[in-house]
């Protein structure tokens, strides 16, 4: 697929694979760790029939932008980089979705910037508060995401080449996949993470996020702010959530009401984290059954 260089006012340059007719409605896909705009490679093109589909490679990722330093990949800045890539292309409302970390900032997008994005789409990704108390309030969860600590070590993605990444490739990425990774995907992946400083700025996202993450078995006081108010996403909201997936379980899904009124759920019981791809066809109807709906 072809990629767009497009230089942003927040400082990045990203490649962008677009297609469709920029008169249709806008739709921009955000990808997650460890990937890049291939995340939406079944999406975009049965997308693009009657949208006008945008797909970043975000910074840290692919041959997009790396700057250096962890501050650099807070979330604020990541969703500037996403409002500034509408901008460039004279987008002033779109559908937004996002997969994984890419899910993570369209959560964020949506809660601050409701006037641009009309309607959010959400695979495997965990909302915010939800995630933050379920690493407090339950311990599978807990037990579950503590590769996050690992990814935050500063030690890990030092002079990680050849082996070393064969070996994240095995142990980190592959065994939370259903269903196994093509040899010609994963040559991708390996160009991709094989590039200078692209481990380091991939693994800044975690380094740079701001939720807490006990030990198993660790004591720690509850925040209060856990009980507070936390702002509703009020745009239309679709959650396509794959079942089998290990890192982010079901009490993400679950557990969404309270914080995103306007919530249709589809749960694919067959799917890991990696949805978009796993599950195509599941994931496109899901997708065309919705859109459909909203218009």
């Amino acid at each position: 697929m072809d990629l767009q260089r497009i230089a942003l006012s927040s400082g990045v340059e990203l490649d962008v694979a677009i297609a469709g007719d920029p008169a249709n409605p806008p739709i921009i896909l955000l990808h997650g760790f460890p990937e890049s705009h291939r995340t939406w490679r079944h999406q975009i093109p049965e997308l693009a029939r009657d949208h006008y589909v945008i797909a970043p490679d975000q910074r840290g990722y692919a041959g997009s932008s790396k700057p250096e330093g962890v501050e650099n990949y807070k979330a604020d800045k990541i969703i500037a980089d996403l409002m500034a890539l509408a901008d460039a292309l004279d987008v002033q409302h779109f559908t937004l979705a996002g997969h994984d970390w890419g899910g993570a900032i369209a959560w964020g997008a949506a809660i601050l910037h409701p006037l641009r994005v009309k309607r959010l789409v959400i695979l495997n990704a965990p909302h915010p508060h939800v995630f933050q108390k379920s690493l407090y309030d339950d311990p599978a969860q807990r037990k579950a995401s503590q590769y996050v600590s690992f990814f935050r070590s500063t030690t890990i993605d030092q002079g990680m080449t050849g082996s070393a990444l064969e070996h994240f490739f095995a142990s980190n990425f592959a065994q939370h996949v259903v269903g196994g990774i093509a040899g010609d995907e994963k040559a991708i992946y390996m160009a991709q993470w094989g590039q200078p400083g692209a481990m380091t700025a991939m693994l800044n996202w975690y380094r740079a996020s701001g939720f807490d993450v006990p030990k198993p078995d660790e004591e720690v006081a509850r925040p209060a702010t856990l009980d507070g108010p936390f702002p509703p996403v009020t745009q239309p909201t679709l959650v396509i959530w794959g079942m089998r997936d290990k890192a982010l379980l079901p009490m993400q899904v679950d557990g969404l009401d309270p914080y995103v009124p306007h919530l249709t759920r589809v749960k694919i019981e067959d799917g890991g984290h990696f949805i978009p791809w796993e599950k195509p066809e599941a994931v496109n109807a899901a997708l065309r059954d919705w859109l459909a709906a909203q218009t």
